[in-house]
């Protein structure tokens, strides 16, 4: 049966839920699933924006049949051509022949490679452009690499709503709230927003601030993502945050410890040092075990807090392997702007510290603070002082006034 929400007057939500699907993109970890959300605007003329991935086809169908009853489907506009938002657009093309599909150069493009379909029915848009619907008008801006190449916003000038593609969405399947504003977003949904940002769009920060600076000068009401909850109120609240992490600015301060440890001697130094820096008044300390925590996780944490400590066992002469792996990550998703300081371990050839900060080196805006602190096998007599200067180092930069 049809599960659908409705937004305005004629505007309604026919995405869906899946609970089912355990990794996003088969990378990213997702305990609480994932929304799929489409959008379909009922006005002289009808637009379906965006379709949804293949594991929800059945509920979406029937979703987009309710909801239009005996009315034709005019326009079917894609503004992001990612399997998880256009697989059902074949589907949907056998029930709706006449449905013209709206995109850019680079989505019929994709269009092609994904289902080698040549469209008759096509209207190719660029930046700027609008199409009149009776009372809405709709204008296409693109956001290229928001994340992908071919990803444009669709801006409804009358009501002023952005359907944003994978800008401002969310990893976490809805529980029938579609609204922001009907949960405690920062308690409950925040973190995953970050982490859905961090790793997804993360590496592009100079395109979001491009695409910001097309957006927000729109002055919009409300924003529709393809994952996550639509913002209707408080649109500061997500934007703000937003701003931060496309510009690789700390929201807060605090400090991320990730720790690679093979017996445990190095995950004890990262608990001392944990404690030194909760007796010197740090309050937000976050730890993570490299080898238990999914790097999604940690890379979330770093885009929040500013500083971070890398404790790694030199592993093979290198570096901890699960440790290089994040640090290879986060190099990728081009995290900048932090203060870092380094506890190496190493029982006969420490070396890992050494690796570690010729790979900060090569990041944007790294600062190494205090010096590397090296352990063999395992804290010595005496080691703890040089734990407390670092904390000491770590806690007065983070008290240092911004």
């Amino acid at each position: 049966m049809y599960c659908t929400k409705q937004i305005k007057d004629d505007l309604f939500w026919i995405g869906g839920n899946d609970r089912r699907l355990s990794r996003f993109e088969n990378v990213f970890p997702i305990p609480n699933g994932v929304s799929y959300n489409s959008y379909l605007l009922m006005d002289e003329k009808t637009a379906l924006i965006d379709t949804v991935d293949r594991a929800i086809t059945d509920i979406f169908l029937e979703n987009v049949r309710h909801t239009l009853g005996d009315r034709p489907l005019d326009y079917i506009i894609i503004n992001h051509m990612e399997p998880d938002h256009c697989a059902t657009l074949v589907d949907l093309l056998r029930l709706y022949p006449e449905a013209s599909v709206v995109g850019n150069t680079m989505t019929f493009k994709l269009i092609f490679q994904f289902y080698g379909m040549e469209l008759q029915n096509k209207l190719l848009v660029a930046d700027g452009d609008k199409l009149p619907l009776g009372r809405h008008i709709l204008r296409f801006i693109t956001m290229p690499m928001v994340h992908w190449p071919e990803v444009m916003a669709t801006f409804d000038e009358t009501d002023r709503t952005v359907f944003s593609a994978d800008a401002f969405g969310s990893f976490g399947a809805l529980s029938g709230h579609l609204f922001a504003d009907e949960v405690d977003y920062e308690r409950d949904w925040m973190d995953e927003s970050r982490r859905y940002y961090s790793n997804i769009v993360g590496k592009y920060g100079q395109q979001v601030q491009d695409a910001l600076k097309k957006l927000l000068p729109l002055e919009p009401r409300m924003i529709c993502p393809l994952h996550g909850h639509v913002w209707r109120k408080d649109l500061d609240q997500i934007i703000d945050r937003y701003q931060h992490w496309s510009r690789y600015t700390p929201e807060e301060a605090g400090v991320v410890i990730a720790y690679g440890s093979i017996y445990g001697n190095t995950e004890n130094a990262s608990n001392v040092l944990a404690c030194r820096l909760s007796d010197a008044g740090i309050q937000n300390i976050r730890m993570h075990d490299v080898s238990g925590t999914d790097p999604s996780y940690i890379v979330s944490d770093v885009f929040r807090f500013s500083h971070l400590v890398i404790a790694s066992s030199t592993y093979n002469n290198g570096i901890f392997s699960n440790m290089e792996n994040l640090l290879h990550d986060l190099h990728a998703h081009k995290v900048q702007n932090r203060r870092v300081s380094v506890i190496q371990n190493g029982s006969w050839f420490p070396n890992s510290g050494k690796l570690i900060l010729e790979i900060l080196s090569s990041m944007t805006g790294m600062e190494i603070l205090g010096d590397t602190v090296t352990i063999r096998s395992a804290l010595a007599p005496g080691q703890e002082e040089e734990l407390s200067r670092l904390a000491d180092t770590i806690a007065e930069s983070i008290r240092e006034p911004s």
